[in-house]
């Protein structure tokens, strides 16, 4: 099929698209025209990804991003501030007591003695789950969330629904990700803030007594520090 002045290629599109260059097309009704044409109607993808990737090569094309300094941004996000740098924090404090202190009663410093330092990380608050206490951490009026020690909000975290409800019923939330909590637990729910954000330590799983500090990382997920989730029970082990 030969490609006339009106056709573009799916990335060119997608770069108009985002520009407002070119109108996403829509349904008519039958019979409303009629006309013989060798191109397809195209429309604006609604994955949120695509629009982005189209908009970064818009930017990129034009000059205005250095595509080696955002892919090194992207890389430090998810492969070393991500959750794994709030894992290796609440280990620390699982197997060090003195650290521990320190990390409660001022988050921020102590997680600088570790090197995780960062924007949207300065004021960090480290709040403690216990048999008797579960904390569950929201942003209400937007998606503010501790970068530095957990890498990028999950989409979720940033959705109405759970910033409404988790505060609202935050047992009913919990029970969405699969947390069933006994009536006598206490659910804290913090809300973030630009001020202030949270890092929820979670319980340290039975039978993880005798583990190592890196062993024990490895049971920390990104939920348990959200509070959405309890720390990965040890093989063999009881959550």
């Amino acid at each position: 099929m030969a490609k006339d002045k009106t056709s573009v290629d799916r990335r060119e599109f997608l770069k108009q698209a985002v520009t407002g260059t070119v109108a996403a097309a829509v349904p008519t009704p039958m019979g409303a025209h009629e006309h013989d044409h060798d191109h397809e109607h195209q429309a604006v993808p609604p994955d949120p990804a695509l629009r982005t990737k189209a908009l970064e090569s818009l930017l990129v094309e034009k000059g205005l991003v250095d595509p080696a300094a955002q892919d090194a941004l992207v890389d430090d996000y998810e492969n070393k501030i991500g959750p794994r740098n709030g894992a290796r924090i609440v280990a620390r404090a699982w197997v060090d007591p003195a650290y521990k202190k320190r990390l409660l009663e001022d988050g921020g410093a102590a997680v600088a003695e570790l090197g995780y330092l960062g924007t949207q990380g300065e004021h960090l608050v480290v709040v403690e789950n216990s048999p008797k206490v579960h904390n569950l951490v929201v942003c209400t009026l937007c998606s503010c969330y501790p970068w530095p020690v957990l890498g990028l909000p999950p989409i979720w975290y940033k959705s109405a629904p759970y910033r409404s409800l988790a505060v609202i019923d935050p047992r009913g939330v919990l029970r969405e990700f699969g947390l069933n909590l006994s009536d006598d637990v206490e659910v804290r729910v913090w809300d973030s803030t630009a001020e202030n954000r949270y890092l929820v330590m979670p319980e340290r799983p039975a039978g993880a007594v005798k583990m190592t500090e890196e062993e024990l990382a490895a049971l920390v997920t990104r939920d348990s520090m959200i509070g959405t989730a309890k720390a990965t029970a040890p093989a063999g082990g009881k959550p």
